[in-house]
C-alpha cells in the first residue's frame, strides 16, 4: 500500500480525472478521500493505492501532469498520522448490550444511535484499530458499516503545501484544458 496526498483545484470533474488516471495506470485505489482545505479554492486528496513504490512514483508523476493538480506527493516513506472513521451498526439486544458496551469502551468508540435491537457506533483511528473492532463485533452481528477512507498528514514540521499559482499560470492552465502539464 502506498499513500499519496494531492492538492487540487476545488472544482467539478477533478475527482473523475484523478480516478480515471489511476484506472489508466492499472492501479487499484483502496481509499480516496477528498475534503476542503483552509483555502476554499483548494481541496486535499488522500489516495491509498494497492501498488509498489514504482507504481506510486508513476501515479505521483502522472498526477503532477494533470492541470487541476497543484501538488502530488507520495508520503508512504515519511512519518505520518493516518486516521479512518467508521459507523458500524451492530445487533444489540438486552442480553448482549452490556458486553458490547464494555468492548466499545476498550476501542474508544462511542454509541451515536440506540434502537431496541441495534446500536450504531462511531470509531476513528488507525485502520488496524477499526479492523480489530470489526473482528470482535462480528459474533454479535454487524448489520451495516460505512467507512470514510484514510486521511493522512505528515508529522511535525514536515509540511505539504501547494504552490501558489500565479495569475499568468492560472490563465495558461484554464486555456489549456484537458490533461496538459504547465511549466512556469
Amino acid at each position: 500500500m502506498q499513500t499519496l496526498v494531492a492538492y487540487v483545484e476545488n472544482k467539478p470533474g477533478v475527482l473523475n480525472r484523478v480516478s480515471s488516471l489511476a484506472r489508466r495506470l492499472a492501479i487499484n485505489i483502496d481509499s480516496l478521500t477528498v475534503g476542503p482545505t483552509q483555502n476554499e479554492e483548494i481541496a486535499r486528496m488522500t489516495i491509498v493505492a494497492h501498488t509498489d513504490e514504482k507504481g506510486a512514483h508513476r501515479l505521483e508523476a502522472s498526477l503532477e501532469k494533470l492541470v487541476d493538480v497543484l501538488l502530488a506527493e507520495n508520503i508512504s516513506g515519511r512519518s505520518v498520522l493516518e486516521r479512518d472513521l467508521a459507523l458500524i451498526k451492530v445487533m444489540a439486544d438486552q442480553k448482549n448490550r452490556p458486553h458490547l458496551m464494555e468492548l466499545i469502551k476498550v476501542f474508544r468508540a462511542r454509541v451515536v444511535d440506540v434502537a431496541p435491537e441495534s446500536l450504531i457506533l462511531e470509531v476513528s483511528g488507525t485502520v488496524d484499530k477499526i479492523d480489530g473492532l470489526l473482528e470482535v463485533l462480528r459474533p454479535f452481528g454487524v448489520l451495516e458499516m460505512a467507512r470514510t477512507g484514510r486521511i493522512a498528514m505528515t508529522r511535525g514540521g514536515d509540511l505539504l503545501q501547494p504552490p501558489v499559482a500565479s495569475e499568468t499560470e492560472s490563465a495558461v492552465k484554464s486555456e489549456a484544458g484537458g490533461e496538459v502539464a504547465v511549466h512556469s
